[in-house]
């Protein structure tokens, strides 16, 4: 058979640096050694830059232009964003030519997809990496249950239908799927994974950087990422005078950035906790190592909502190839990842005192952390690797090709 010629429909790509374009990557290197091959257009919502096509770091990217001006009227904007999608993935399709269009999150992506799919009587899957209507909880756009909530979680139900294959990333976007009518068969998860080779064991701190923090002998509590509310940064600070009661030398150190960051810096000055956490604001990413090996744990302490009861993260698997230790919060997401005092130590959600007691649990023992790092790194290594997650693509990949090219003969 062929290699399989795969349109790839994302949301935004790199250069900009996020949990979906590290997963995207990931599964495009596994998927160009297959020996498909693989090309990549981005939405509207890709805003680093105007240009039509792109090369960056040795990806090709067709772009969309963003031409939705000004408009916020609710509905308006994402009919706006689709109609554009829908216009130049018609263009990229006819220009490359795949045997099938993969569209990725959010269904602003699906859509277009199956408009330019029925025209060009090409196959089309998608994949869910969240829904669409849950992120916008989160962000403040909706509430849960709102008129458009339920408008929504519609037209990602209707996507789901009439595709003809979904991919997820997890067991608990599956099961989802699965409740609202899709038949199992027609879903397969693409786990999230690690490039172990990537990733060495945690090296030592450098020192002149833990003194500039002012870090030194202290115990540092870490999260590196971006600032969304569903992260819970809010419950690590409120955690922190607790662990402080035990731990004097403890400090909580925050690198990143995102829509919470200013309201976390007066949350901090409120708990009087200025001097006992550094905020250092984004850092490049060549420099991320660095950060995280002043580390001693790391903490995920996500709240329980739909999104992360439902949706598996990446960086705790990330943590467990540098092999590191790691506390989360015992939502859905997290449990599919962590094995509770194996690979890493769970905590009740939404529990100030149970992250502390975690917190404090793991710094006071030694024997017990440094095994959690061994089968943390065990774990991602045996189980969690992309080459096994991109693996579960060839049966459908190939199964839509066949059939193109049989309508076609």
């Amino acid at each position: 058979m062929k290699p399989v010629r795969v349109l790839h429909v994302l949301d935004h790509s790199i250069p900009l640096h996020s949990g979906y374009t590290f997963r995207t990557l990931a599964l495009l290197r596994e998927q160009r050694a297959l020996g498909w091959q693989t090309f990549h257009l981005t939405s509207p919502k890709h805003t680093a830059g105007s240009a039509l096509d792109e090369s960056v770091e040795g990806w090709h990217f067709y772009r969309t232009p963003n031409t939705a001006g000004g408009a916020r009227v609710p509905g308006l904007v994402e009919m706006t964003l689709m109609k554009h999608l829908t216009t130049r993935l018609e263009v990229v399709a006819r220009e490359v030519r795949p045997d099938l269009i993969h569209a990725h999150s959010p269904v602003l992506n699906a859509i277009p997809a199956l408009r330019v799919g029925q025209r060009l009587g090409l196959p089309v899957v998608y994949e869910v990496r969240a829904f669409w209507e849950d992120a916008a909880v989160d962000h403040g756009t909706t509430s849960e249950g709102s008129l458009r909530y339920r408008l929504t979680r519609q037209l990602e139900t209707r996507a789901l239908r009439q595709v003809d294959h979904v991919f997820t990333i997890c067991e608990g976007l599956r099961q989802d799927i699965v409740e609202r009518g899709i038949a199992p068969g027609k879903v397969t998860v693409i786990p999230n994974a690690v490039d172990v080779d990537t990733f060495s064991l945690g090296g030592e701190p450098d020192a002149a950087l833990k003194s500039r923090l002012g870090l030194d002998g202290a115990d540092v509590v870490g999260f590196i990422g971006s600032f969304y509310a569903y992260e819970g940064l809010d419950l690590l600070l409120e955690a922190l005078p607790l662990l402080l009661q035990r731990r004097p030398t403890a400090r909580l150190l925050l690198v990143g950035g995102g829509p919470q960051e200013q309201a976390l810096k007066e949350q901090a000055q409120a708990l009087g906790l200025r001097d006992k956490v550094v905020f250092t604001g984004r850092v490049p990413h060549g420099e991320v190592q660095r950060y995280y090996d002043l580390v001693d744990v790391l903490a995920y302490p996500r709240h329980r909502m739909r999104l992360t009861e439902l949706v598996t993260p990446l960086k705790p698997l990330e943590a467990m190839a540098q092999g590191r230790l790691l506390v989360a919060s015992d939502v859905g997401g997290h449990k599919e990842l962590i094995r509770h005092r194996q690979t890493g130590w769970l905590f009740q959600a939404g529990s100030a005192a149970a992250l502390a007691d975690a917190l404090s649990g793991v710094l006071a023992q030694p024997a017990a952390a440094q095994a959690m790092r061994a089968e943390g790194r065990r774990y991602v290594e045996q189980e969690r690797h992309w080459r096994a997650s991109a693996a579960r693509y060839v049966p459908v990949y190939e199964r839509l090709a066949k059939r193109l090219e049989t309508m076609a003969a």
